[in-house]
């Protein structure tokens, strides 16, 4: 499986940095479970050309469909951390949606684990902290079915995709692989980062209510807030411009 930068991230045309992919302020963005870099694609040409955004394509889907999934957070999370590597001193923050910010969170303590490697800023999205979670994500779907009507329920896959035989077989091996992953993922314990973290919440999101999301600071020696949206699991889409808005401010923040 490729470890480089060019084999994990995706960046997207007309999304571009000022000065290229060295200027800027780097934004490194994760997926939910199922989900593709391409997901990040709308918040990447909001914050051009200020921030450099680019997402991490995990194995299993569209131009790495031919690779396994990876089953293992901690595993992924190594594979992850290796390819950024060092940020050569820009300041670099690290968002992630659902299954996307417990990713987020594991690269960010490997990478704080190197001198000067802690990224200036986490943000976490619809995602329980990990305390929360500890008894919630032992549930896999058991079957095909089942898997896909959850995924439905929570609205971040479009509907049409479902009703196609050829791309939901395309699609079900990721999926399959994320909800395990979730399903054996421990998170490392007690507060292991000194960074800001931000955790933004869906006022009726049912996988992540406002409270448990509230509990991201435990994770973090730093300073820490939440961001509550009126919506669902998928609130992002619905406040995509209020999203951008709010990362937007807090980039300029770490960056002075």
């Amino acid at each position: 499986m490729g470890r480089s930068r060019d084999a994990w991230l995706r960046r997207f045309p007309g999304a571009g940095a000022a000065g290229g992919s060295g200027a800027g302020r780097e934004l490194v963005c994760f997926p939910h479970a199922g989900g593709s870099a391409s997901y990040w694609r709308p918040l990447a040409l909001a914050l051009s050309p200020a921030v450099d955004v680019s997402a991490v394509q995990y194995p299993g889907r569209l131009d790495r469909l031919r690779e396994a999934p990876v089953e293992d957070l901690h595993r992924l999370a190594d594979l992850i951390a290796e390819a950024l590597g060092p940020s050569g001193g820009r300041p670099r923050a690290l968002l992630g949606h659902s299954m996307g910010a417990s990713l987020a969170y594991e690269v960010a303590v490997r990478l704080a684990r190197v001198p000067g490697g802690e990224p200036d800023l986490l943000v976490v999205s619809g995602r329980r902290a990990p305390a929360a979670a500890r008894w919630r994500d032992r549930y896999v779907p058991l079957g095909d079915d089942e898997l896909v009507a959850r995924v439905r329920r929570l609205g971040g896959t479009d509907a049409a995709v479902f009703d196609e035989p050829d791309l939901l077989e395309l699609i079900l091996p990721a999926l399959r692989g994320d909800y395990r992953a979730l399903a054996s993922y421990e998170d490392t314990p007690g507060r292991p980062l000194a960074c800001p973290v931000v955790a933004l919440a869906g006022d009726r999101d049912t996988e992540a209510t406002a409270e448990e999301v509230g509990a991201w600071g435990e994770h973090t020696s730093g300073a820490f807030r939440t961001h509550v949206f009126e919506g669902g699991h998928f609130f992002l889409n619905d406040h995509a411009d209020e999203v951008a808005g709010l990362l937007r401010g807090l980039l300029s923040a770490r960056t002075g």
